[in-house]
């Protein structure tokens, strides 16, 4: 049997826009999201998160699939627009209210509950101001981080700050392809400065609290021993990977990706003392990992999400993939787990997301068979010393999942959005069991 350490934390987890719905109700106000899916063409079939899986009315429902399947943990996120609507300013008690719920819920069950204080939902206004591009909203996500510590605080032991910081900036600003919109690659640096500063700086205003951020990273390999796949393969693990993880943990932005950025901006942006802020001690470090990157010298389409790389092109693995067209590597959460722990401060850390889309409905196999394979690979890091200490599978529910609308369903409780009723797939099945077993 494939075991894992005591106290092992087994949980999975969602976000606010993807589930919750309510869009308009209790005081919420539109975020960058809202808009973005009011825009013809940004979004498959012109879906948006206004219902989505309707988490808002039906959260009892769903922390009782919860119990069902013997979770420790659900990380979720708290969607700011719905507790400080402007970005600034007044509080919505009600907004508030709804996680002060959703919290005491889950302590009822004995389920721990892991927010998240950003998941992509920027208040709207914030967004007209300039958005993360602009120092400004650093400073006011960490005005919004203490509100909601200090609302929850009594009852909420691990916060995570962002998620992914690494989308909210490059997929945001630089391609486009996610909220605002937006295709300005220095604008998109910025953001990504900005996006860590804001960490920083809410680590700051939770003080005596167990606070870490998740980033999404992924093994990157050359496509051959040739020089400039290997420099393709150098860019990009720098900017997908390094860019966040080294500010974050080592107080410092990686020189080569800043000589690879210096045409398109000059880092002016960085202020003194903010890389300190940036690298304010956190208690944990949330990976999120999906598929691997097999990269080489060529062209890809304009605008590119690795700014100052366009000329590189991801190739094919011939790996297996998942209905959204990613590989499928388990092999790479392991090196990737094992070069964390090779090359980088100790920290404990946690799988904050994992799973797969796939064209099911309740009898998933291929999904099964994804998430086998990626405990598996959880259990031989574990075995060879990296301090992981969880696995949140993703997702808890079928959702909107973003620019796909509701097309990829990365559930493993399957949701029919016409009568919103929740089923357990296969998969959600044997997640209990490995939870139950404690191991595989």
């Amino acid at each position: 049997m494939t075991t894992f350490p005591p106290g092992f934390l087994w949980g999975a987890a969602t976000s606010s826009y993807q589930i919750e719905g309510a869009a308009a109700e209790d005081g919420r106000l539109p975020s960058i999201w809202d808009t973005f899916c009011a825009t013809p063409g940004k979004v498959d079939n012109g879906d948006t998160g206004a219902v989505a899986a309707d988490h808002y009315h039906r959260y009892r429902e769903d922390v009782g699939l919860m119990t069902e399947l013997g979770l420790g943990a659900y990380r979720f996120s708290i969607a700011w627009p719905r507790v400080q609507p402007l970005g600034s300013g007044a509080v919505n008690q009600r907004g508030l209210d709804f996680y002060r719920r959703l919290v005491d819920t889950l302590l009822e069950q004995d389920i721990e509950p892991w927010p998240t204080l950003y998941h992509w939902d920027l208040p709207q206004p914030l967004e007209d101001a300039g958005g993360w591009p602009e120092r400004d909203t650093a400073l006011r996500f960490a005005e919004y981080a203490a509100i909601v510590h200090e609302a929850l605080a009594d009852r909420v032991s691990h916060w995570t700050t962002l998620n992914e910081p690494w989308c909210s900036a490059y997929l945001g600003y630089a391609t486009g392809r996610h909220a605002p919109g937006r295709r300005e690659p220095a604008a998109a640096v910025r953001a990504a400065h900005h996006l860590l500063l804001g960490h920083g700086l809410a680590v700051q205003a939770m003080p005596e609290a167990r606070v870490g951020i998740t980033l999404n990273l992924t093994h990157v390999t050359p496509a051959s021993t040739a020089e400039q796949d290997l420099d393709a393969a150098r860019r990009i693990d720098g900017m997908q990977n390094r860019f966040f993880l080294d500010p974050v943990l080592t107080a410092a932005y990686p020189d080569d990706v800043v000589e690879d950025l210096a045409p398109i901006t000059g880092f002016d942006h960085v202020q003194e003392g903010d890389l300190k802020t940036v690298a304010a001690p956190i208690d944990f470090l949330g990976v999120n990992y999906y598929s691997p990157m097999l990269v080489g010298h060529g062209t890809t389409p304009s605008p590119s999400a690795y700014v100052g790389s366009e000329h590189v092109r991801q190739h094919d693995g011939g790996r297996q993939r998942t209905s959204i067209g990613w590989e499928i590597d388990a092999r790479g959460l392991l090196d990737l787990l094992l070069r964390l722990e090779r090359d980088y401060p100790a920290i404990p850390l946690y799988i904050t997301e994992n799973g797969a889309a796939f064209e099911d409905e309740v009898h998933d196999v291929a999904r099964v068979a994804y998430l086998d394979g990626h405990v598996r690979a959880c259990a031989e890091a574990a075995a060879h010393g990296v301090p992981l200490k969880g696995y949140f599978a993703w997702s808890l529910l079928d959702n909107f999942e973003w620019s796909y609308g509701y097309a990829q369903r990365f559930g493993i409780v399957h949701v029919d959005y016409a009568t919103q009723r929740r089923t357990l797939k296969d998969s959600a099945r044997w997640y209990a069991d490995v939870i139950r077993r404690g191991g595989l």
